[in-house]
């Protein structure tokens, strides 16, 4: 396991491969970690393994601008790591820096390597300054990502960036939510008192501090009579934002039960990134039963279902936003019934199946079929079946994942499966109106039904066995 963020830095990178670690114990795997070392101050607290996993610390420098966040340097004994461990495929998480240094090792040891696409680094790096090495950051990670033997992106927006850039192999892998962790039952009578003494609504925000989640666009929301703005999180974003919001609470990094209760004590969920491959907090607010307002950009179009399970405004327009936000705040009604959409609609995403998901993907790549896993050592590992996908569709007929490569979908159309051009379903979704857009299942993402409006619907009739 390859990943460009881990332990004790938290973000959704991180949050993703320690349940992918955890799966993998889960199913009887053994696993390696290898990630960048954390800050000298960081070491004391960082693990030496998770899940059973050991972790490797590469040597790593600090992000300029964002010296929280480690990148790995060129790490010469990298290949004699992967050598010794003999691993069975490479997974890589995000890959970047280390990534590549990965799949370029992992080939010359003919190891094939999945590629995690979860970040959107050309944007990052842009929204912290260096707009310029866009397109050459653009075309470093397709380099890898074509090395590796099959590329999983979080959400059909993350798939067309890859086809875009000459990436073919790539195939759509959503994320699972821990339903128990985010449920609504952990809504919280207390610190909803400590919070809104005056009984207002909850209108919250839960996720890193930071230039590229769009922060400052909060401030649209911090006035709305009847509401008050929460805070959830920490990042180099907050001493500014404490300063230009100071009514509303900042309850800085939460995790395990004080999270789940933040969550699931909302009104409302507001996010303001438009750069978002997926939106895990997203998508842990609608398992809180709590309702997405959210931008009308990359993976939130998935997650978020406009009308049913929250509401999306045009990306970045903080007019916008407050009257979407201002819109469910005024009709009590409208907020329940998408609060129990919400829930519903990520009733089968729980991490197992998405991890069993995974799993289908490393056979595939390996070659193994549907009823047999990799083998170390001469031993097999447990059996994960064909029917072990769960809600995510999984395994198809074909008795593979179908991938998506440039020349069309599986279903013989040109370009991307269900995406329309300019001007296409995203145009008409937010000219619907708030109570517009088509609903979709009941999946990660949600597979639509056909609904006669062409784009999404129409060319994903046949394809709710795709991952």
């Amino acid at each position: 396991m390859i990943t460009e963020s881990f332990l004790p830095h938290v973000d959704g990178v991180t949050n993703t491969v320690c349940r992918v670690l955890e799966h993998l114990r889960d199913r009887g795997h053994e696993t390696m970690v290898v990630a960048p070392a954390p800050a000298p101050a960081a070491r004391r607290t960082a693990p030496r393994a998770h899940a059973g996993a050991p972790v490797l610390w590469a040597p790593s420098a600090p992000m300029p601008g964002y010296p929280a966040f480690r990148f790995a340097v060129p790490w010469p004994a990298l290949p004699a790591a992967l050598r010794e461990f003999d691993p069975d495929i490479v997974h890589l998480a995000a890959p970047a820096g280390l990534g590549a240094q990965a799949v370029f090792a992992a080939r010359r040891l003919d190891v094939p390597s999945v590629a995690v696409y979860q970040t959107d680094i050309a944007a990052f790096a842009a929204r912290y300054g260096l707009a310029t090495a866009e397109r050459t950051i653009w075309r470093w990670l397709a380099t890898v990502h074509r090395l590796a033997a099959r590329t999983l992106a979080p959400s059909w927006d993350s798939v067309d960036a890859l086809l875009r850039q000459g990436v073919q192999r790539v195939a759509r892998w959503s994320r699972g939510v821990d339903l128990e962790r985010f449920d609504p039952g952990h809504r919280d009578a207390d610190l909803r008192r400590q919070l809104a003494p005056g009984g207002e609504l909850l209108v919250g925000y839960v996720g890193r501090l930071a230039r590229e989640k769009r922060v400052d666009l909060l401030g649209a929301v911090a006035d709305l009579p009847g509401t008050r703005l929460v805070v959830v999180g920490d990042g180099p974003s907050r001493l500014a934002l404490t300063r230009t919001l100071p009514d509303a609470a900042f309850l800085g990094f939460r995790s395990g039960r004080e999270l789940s209760a933040a969550v699931a004590s909302l009104d409302v969920f507001v996010h303001t990134g438009v750069h978002e491959t997926f939106c895990q907090a997203a998508q842990e607010a609608k398992a809180s039963g709590v309702p997405v307002v959210a931008p009308a950009a990359g993976g939130l179009l998935d997650v978020v279902e406009h009308g049913r399970t929250g509401l999306h405004y045009a990306p970045g327009d903080p007019a916008a936003l407050r009257a979407q936000v201002a819109a469910l705040v005024s009709d009590p009604q409208r907020r329940a019934t998408m609060a129990l959409a919400a829930r519903d609609s990520v009733a089968g995403c729980g991490w197992s199946a998405v991890g069993d998901e995974l799993l289908g993907h490393y056979r595939d790549v390996l070659g193994t079929g549907g009823g047999q896993t990799a083998r170390r050592g001469g031993q097999a590992g447990h059996r994960a079946g064909p029917g072990a996908h769960g809600a995510h569709g999984g395994r198809g007929a074909h008795g593979g994942h179908r991938e998506i490569g440039a020349r069309g979908g599986p279903d013989g159309r040109a370009g991307t499966p269900g995406r329309p051009g300019p001007g296409g379903w995203a145009a008409r979704h937010l000219q619907a109106g708030s109570g517009g857009g088509a609903r979709r299942g009941s999946g990660a993402a949600g597979w639509p039904p056909a609904t006669g409006a062409g784009g999404r619907d129409a060319a994903r009739r046949d394809d709710r066995r795709s991952p």
